[in-house]
């Protein structure tokens, strides 16, 4: 009999021994109150929760744990639902703002269950921390606000779609580059901003791809023709990007305007053609007259020789000097002439390319200049040079051009030194080389006037002296040095300061495809 009673009675504590030990593990906070509204019992979660540790909180007033304004109207709601019976809150779950400790206040929702006692009536509140929930929705709104204003404020027009082609956003600039409002785009098919043919096959190009997976334009950009409101067509350059969703897919359109690019394309391609054939006419006319002008330059040469060693007895003083004047003027007049026709012979490119020793060049211009090297005491101080495929008798025109210019423009009383050296380097494409060509970069430097770097962009166009008279030349020379640079897939530029030296640096293919 002893034994029966018992039973129930340990069954009894097992079950709230179990049922403590729910609450005491649950990771929400659990909170029980009685009708004043002072705290009977609170689980570690609760507390952990609030910044408390359990006893400081048991027999205190719940609303210590609620921030201004509930903590001051707390008893007024108590007792007005002891009073009436209409709660606010009491069996139904909110979110609501809670005080910690510290002072600081957090989101939760909150749930209170009244429960009847034999005795008493208590009240249950269930607190789910929301704090971290709340600052991922914080950080996701921030995101897409983030996201949305760039997409609004973007020049690029941006669009979407779904897999049927349906217009499901446009941003302003695509709305504007169409020439549509955005109302008027949303829910359109995408086929409305497309000029035939593609306006008529965009369905099945869409078809084809959900069918085969094989794609024409998504994941790559492309130039495309776009139709405006207006029905009139212009250029662009797309991309489409496909973006999987939870539950679907979603095509994003960048579109980039580009009829000005367009235009000035088209507009350096004419201006280029036009510079080509001025180019050419004027080759051709640098050629054609100074042919021409060799016949009457070489009767003037010969009628001023004449003049001076017949009848030289016969002349003044007077007309001697002027038979010198116009005898020195011829002279120049015929450099004048063969640089001209140099000029012209460079740039229209007559020789085919061989296998040039420019060590073997270098030699033969040395030896030309001998003279003018031993008169002005130059020391020449080379170094090795390379083997390339070349025009040999343009390579000895761009050494004796920038070797007579070293020494031309040598400084008075300091001894001329002209340096010349080469090595190889790897340069991007430039003209008619081809990205990742080997060149050889040649250096000619003096110890010379120099010249102010301001004028480099000057000193490699024809005709152009920044001495003037001062020294003698046609200011044909570094522009056919450039020519023949150019010609042979590099270039050519210039370091220097005035009073200190100058440096050329030559770039030249060591390769090139047959003319």
């Amino acid at each position: 009999m002893e034994e029966s009673l018992q039973r129930p009675h340990q069954m009894h504590l097992d079950d709230q021994a179990r049922l403590q030990a729910i609450i005491d593990t649950a990771i929400d906070g659990i909170i029980t109150i009685d009708q004043r509204g002072i705290i009977e019992t609170v689980n570690p979660a609760a507390a952990r929760i609030f910044g408390y540790r359990p006893e400081e909180i048991i027999g205190k007033n719940i609303k210590i744990l609620m921030p201004e304004p509930d903590q001051s109207r707390h008893d007024g709601y108590m007792e007005n639902y002891h009073r009436t019976g209409v709660g606010q809150i009491i069996g139904k779950g909110r979110e609501v703002v809670g005080l910690r400790k510290d002072g600081s206040v957090f989101p939760f929702l909150l749930s209170i269950s009244e429960v009847k006692l034999q005795d008493k009536v208590i009240y249950t509140g269930i607190v789910h921390d929301i704090s971290q929930q709340k600052k991922a929705e914080q950080a996701q709104r921030e995101s897409e606000n983030k996201i949305n204003s760039i997409i609004q404020a973007a020049v690029d027009g941006i669009i979407t779609i779904d897999t049927r082609g349906i217009i499901e956003m446009v941003n302003p600039s695509a709305a504007r580059l169409f020439g549509y409002s955005e109302e008027e785009l949303i829910g359109q098919n995408i086929g409305l901003l497309m000029p035939e043919p593609d306006h008529s096959r965009h369905d099945q190009y869409m078809e084809n791809y959900h069918r085969t997976g094989h794609r024409k334009i998504i994941g790559i950009g492309r130039e495309v023709s776009g139709r405006k409101k207006d029905g009139s067509v212009f250029p662009l350059y797309l991309s489409i990007s496909e973006v999987q969703l939870t539950d679907r897919k979603v095509y994003t359109g960048f579109i980039h305007d580009i009829t000005h690019q367009k235009v000035s394309e088209e507009r350096l391609r004419r201006y280029a053609a036009e510079l080509e054939r001025s180019n050419r006419e004027l080759q051709d006319f640098a050629y054609v007259s100074s042919h021409d002008l060799q016949e009457p330059l070489r009767k003037i040469q010969a009628f001023g020789d004449r003049l001076k060693t017949k009848e030289q007895n016969n002349l003044s003083d007077q007309g001697k000097d002027y038979i010198d004047r116009m005898l020195n003027a011829a002279v120049r007049m015929q450099n004048l002439i063969n640089d001209l026709l140099t000029f012209s012979r460079v740039t229209t490119k007559s020789k085919p390319f061989e296998k040039v020793d420019l060590n073997e060049v270098l030699n033969g211009v040395l030896s030309d200049l001998e003279i003018t090297i031993e008169k002005t005491g130059t020391v020449i101080d080379r170094s090795p040079l390379p083997t390339i495929e070349a025009e040999p008798t343009q390579m000895r025109q761009l050494f004796q051009n920038l070797i007579s210019n070293a020494i031309k423009f040598r400084k008075e009383d300091v001894t001329p030194v002209v340096r010349i050296s080469a090595r190889h380097v790897q340069r991007k494409a430039h003209l008619t080389s081809t990205p990742g060509d080997v060149h050889v970069e040649i250096e000619v430097e003096d110890n010379g006037i120099g010249f102010d770097e301001k004028y480099l962009d000057r000193i490699f166009n024809i005709f152009q002296r920044l001495e003037g008279q001062k020294y003698e030349g046609s200011g044909i020379g570094l522009a056919i040095c450039r020519k023949i640079a150019i010609r042979h897939g590099g270039d050519i530029t210039a370091r220097s300061q005035p009073g200190v030296g100058t440096r050329f640096i030559i770039t030249l293919a060591t390769k090139h495809l047959q003319e």
